[in-house]
C-alpha cells in the first residue's frame, strides 16, 4: 500500500499498481474442445450447441424460455416486437445507457421517452416513471446498469397498474438476481448481450429470457424468419428476419457460462472491498447496495467524485489514476438524448418514427433535460469488469492510488 509520503506516478513516483490486470476474454480447454466438436461435426449452423446453451442459460436464471440471437441489440428489438410495441407507441427508458437501448425502440417505429436516473444507482428512477406515462405508452424498458438491478418491485407494480409490458435490458446482468430470480426473467421479457466486452462472450451474440410461452414463440418467430413451431419450413407467418446464433457461438458460450458463477462471486467480493474502502475517502461516493439484488453481476464498477471535496477535477483524476496503473475512464460524455441522432443534426436527421406523421405529435429531444443523468456524465468513473477478477491486493492498490492522489491533490492541480 502506498503511504502519504509516496509521490504520485504522474509526478515521477512509483505507480501503485505495476503488474498486468486480468486479461479479457478468458478462454481455455473447454472452448477448444467444444469448438473442435462443432468443426468436426460439419454442423456449423443453428443446432445442438445453441439449444444446449439456451437451456443452460434459462436454468441459470430460473426462466422457462430462452431464445438466442445474433447480438444484444437484436435481442432488444425482438423483445419489443414480441411485446407488440410498434408505430405510434412510446417506451419509457433511461438516458444513461448505450445507444442500442433507445435505437432498438426507434427501429420498431416507437418513440423513446427518457426518464431521469437515481443518483446513487445510475438506474431509471421509479418515482418518475408514472409521471411519464401517456395513452401512447406501451412498455417500460429499464436497464440494470453495470449489473446493479433496477427496483423491479416498483417497476412491475407500475406496469401492472397501467397494463404495460416490462422489457429488461439485462445486457450488463448475466447471473444477477432480483429476490432470487434471475434478472432478465423478472419482467415480461429480458435481453442479454454476449459482445466482446461482456462478462460472458462469444465475440457477439444475444439472448432473450421470458416465462411467457406466447412471448417466447413470438420472439423465436421474429429471429427465425417468421417461422412457427407448427408451420412448415417454407411457411412464414410474420415479417421476421434472420437473427440466428451459430453453433460456434453456442459452443463458446456453453464453456463461458460454466465459469460465470465463480466469476460473479469474485467480482462481488472485490467490489465489496472497494465499496468499503473507497467510502472512507473524502470526495468519493460509492453506488448504493441493493440487498434484494444479490448476487450481483458487475459489468462495471462505478464511483463518483465530488471535485471540490476531493480537490481535483475528474479529468485530472482519471489521468493520474491511469499513470498509477489503474485503467479507468469517465464513460458516456452525455445522456442519450444529446446525441446527434436525437438532436437531428447532420445527414439523415429526418427519420421515422420521430419525423413520421403517424406518431401524431411533434417530439423535440432538444427540450429534454434529465439533471441527474447530466451530472453523472460529469463526475462518474468506470472500472472494467475484468479488473474485479483480480486479487484483494489489486483492489487495495486501487484504494492506495486514490488515497495517494488525494493526499497530493494540491500539487496535481
Amino acid at each position: 500500500m502506498a503511504t502519504r509520503s509516496s509521490k504520485p506516478a504522474i509526478l515521477g513516483g512509483t505507480p501503485a499498481h505495476k503488474k498486468p490486470w486480468p486479461a479479457w476474454p478468458i478462454h481455455g480447454a473447454a472452448e477448444r474442445r467444444l469448438l473442435l466438436e462443432v468443426l468436426e461435426s460439419g454442423k456449423w449452423w443453428y443446432g445442438e450447441k445453441v439449444a444446449r446453451f439456451e437451456q443452460a442459460f434459462a436454468r441459470c436464471h430460473q426462466a422457462r424460455h430462452a431464445i438466442s440471437c445474433t447480438n444484444g441489440t437484436a435481442a432488444l428489438e425482438a423483445s419489443l416486437i414480441a411485446c407488440g410495441v410498434g408505430a405510434g407507441h412510446e417506451v419509457i427508458t433511461t438516458p444513461y445507457t448505450f445507444v442500442a437501448t433507445a435505437s432498438a425502440i426507434l427501429r420498431v417505429n416507437a418513440i423513446p421517452v427518457f426518464v431521469d436516473i437515481e443518483p446513487d444507482t445510475a438506474n431509471i428512477d421509479p418515482k418518475l416513471i408514472e409521471k411519464a406515462i401517456t395513452r401512447r405508452t406501451a412498455a417500460i424498458l429499464p436497464v440494470h446498469f453495470a449489473g446493479l438491478p433496477c427496483d423491479m418491485d416498483r417497476i412491475n407494480r407500475i406496469a401492472r397498474k397501467n397494463k404495460l409490458k416490462v422489457i429488461e435490458d439485462a445486457c450488463h446482468a448475466w447471473g444477477g438476481t432480483w429476490r432470487g430470480k434471475g434478472l432478465g426473467a423478472v419482467g415480461d421479457i429480458g435481453a442479454f448481450s454476449f459482445q466482446m466486452s461482456k462478462n460472458i462472450t462469444a465475440g457477439e451474440g444475444g439472448l432473450m429470457l421470458t416465462d411467457d410461452g406466447a412471448l417466447a414463440d413470438a420472439a423465436r418467430s421474429f429471429v427465425h424468419i417468421g417461422r412457427q413451431k407448427a408451420g412448415q419450413w417454407y411457411e412464414h407467418f410474420i415479417a421476421g428476419t434472420n437473427l440466428r446464433m451459430t453453433e460456434w457461438q453456442g459452443a463458446i458460450l456453453l464453456a463461458q457460462l460454466k465459469r460465470l458463477p465463480a466469476q460473479v462471486a469474485t467480482r462481488q467480493r472485490n467490489a465489496d472491498t472497494l465499496d468499503r474502502e473507497l467510502a472512507k475517502i473524502e470526495g468519493i461516493r460509492v453506488m448504493r447496495r441493493e440487498p434484494r439484488g444479490l448476487p450481483r453481476s458487475y459489468h462495471l464498477y462505478l464511483f463518483r467524485i465530488d471535485e471540490r471535496a476531493f480537490g481535483l477535477s475528474r479529468e485530472r483524476l482519471i489521468e493520474c489514476l491511469n499513470a498509477e496503473g489503474i485503467p479507468c475512464h469517465g464513460g458516456y460524455p452525455f445522456p442519450l438524448y444529446r446525441n446527434p441522432l436525437f438532436q437531428r443534426r447532420g445527414k439523415g436527421a429526418r427519420f421515422c418514427p420521430v419525423s413520421c406523421p403517424y406518431y401524431g405529435r411533434k417530439i423535440d429531444y432538444s427540450k429534454v433535460h434529465c439533471p441527474e443523468a447530466e451530472q453523472i456524465c460529469r463526475d462518474v468513473l468506470w472500472l472494467k469488469h475484468a479488473m474485479l477478477l483480480g486479487t484483494e491486493r489489486d483492489m487495495r492498490d486501487i484504494v492506495a492510488a486514490l488515497k495517494k492522489i488525494k493526499d497530493h491533490a494540491a500539487a496535481l492541480r
